[in-house]
């Protein structure tokens, strides 16, 4: 497993790929818990050295889980927390809290959760309207002093909340969605990071398995209130995912695979230090994304995949209205 290092003051012996951990607790579904440590073991094993999670990811079930597999092995990764997120005992999400007392309650119970003496990379999960950028980062950064936390992240904020965060402390990363169906942030928000010298975690780099040509498995699975795995949008966006199944058999790979080989090839012709994140809740499918590593693409394939899928040719927006409105990095 190769590293890289994310950005000029996060770690920097970062695994080419992260694990994003969210789905083995909350939101698709029913997750085999044995099987969600096993993939967490694999993952160790294969090199993987970044776990995402967050602390509302099935209300710390998430957080249990990962403290649990990594009993004996916490030198071994580089644990990512996101906080903030406020739920209700059904499940709904209720608002953010960036307050600086809430910050520390928070990674308290996280500590406590993670079964570890501190994160690598703290972060909010969605800006806090109510609160400015530089109370919520400046809690952290007293937490960086504290020994709490070894670095400061940023989550689906825009390039002005970028600029305000960084003045008062390093940022290591900006964790965003980013994808062949989503690339808005080449616009602004990546010119800015490589300005600044911050990386990129990015999630959603097979659009929640639509490229992979997966679906919701049913009422409980968010996936089934996005836009863009609803009716029409569904049809249109499979029929893309279709284009690029038949290109990756050309290449001898996977949709999912090339996706996540699209995404490390744009962060080299941006000069972005990016780090995948892959959603993986088996085995089965953590081998299949640590495949992409094998996939070199040229810039001739990178054309061909750029013209199967083209920019901005997603059916829907990422996230249902009211979600968007919420996105300081959509603003």
């Amino acid at each position: 497993m190769n590293t890289v290092s994310l950005g000029a003051d996060g770690p920097h012996d970062v695994s080419a790929l992260g694990l994003g951990c969210m789905g083995m607790s909350d939101l698709y579904g029913a997750s085999d818990r044995a099987e969600a440590i096993a993939t967490l073991h694999a993952a160790l094993d294969a090199g993987i050295k970044l776990l995402d999670t967050g602390d509302f990811y099935g209300m710390g079930h998430n957080e249990l889980l990962i403290g649990e597999a990594l009993k004996g092995r916490r030198e071994q990764a580089l644990v990512s927390v996101k906080f903030g997120g406020l739920r209700s005992p059904e499940g709904a999400f209720l608002g953010m809290d960036g307050r600086p007392v809430a910050v520390k309650n928070f990674v308290a119970y996280s500590l406590k959760r993670l079964g570890t003496d501190h994160i690598d990379i703290y972060r909010i999960a969605r800006l806090d309207p109510a609160v400015p950028i530089e109370d919520t980062v400046g809690a952290i950064a007293d937490l960086v002093k504290a020994g709490w936390v070894r670095h400061v992240g940023l989550s689906e904020v825009g390039p002005e909340t970028i600029a305000r965060a960084h003045r008062v402390h390093p940022i290591a990363d900006l964790q965003i969605e980013y994808s062949l169906l989503s690339r808005s942030p080449e616009d602004a928000i990546f010119p800015l990071l490589k300005e600044l010298g911050i990386g990129v975690t990015a999630y959603g780099v097979l659009s929640r398995g639509l490229l992979a040509g997966s679906r919701p498995t049913g009422p409980q699975d968010y996936r089934s209130h996005l836009p863009r795995f609803q009716g029409e949008n569904l049809l249109r966006n499979q029929a893309l995912a279709a284009v690029l199944q038949d290109l990756a058999r050309s290449l001898g790979g996977s949709a999912s695979q090339v996706a996540i080989a699209w995404v490390l090839a744009r962060s080299r012709a941006m000069g972005v230090r990016m780090v995948p994140l892959v959603g993986s809740r088996t085995r089965r499918q953590l081998d299949d994304a640590l495949g992409a590593l094998r996939l070199s693409l040229s810039d001739e394939t990178l054309a061909r995949i750029e013209a199967a899928v083209p920019r901005d040719a997603a059916a829907g927006a990422r996230y249902g209205a009211e979600q968007m409105a919420h996105l300081d990095s959509e603003a």
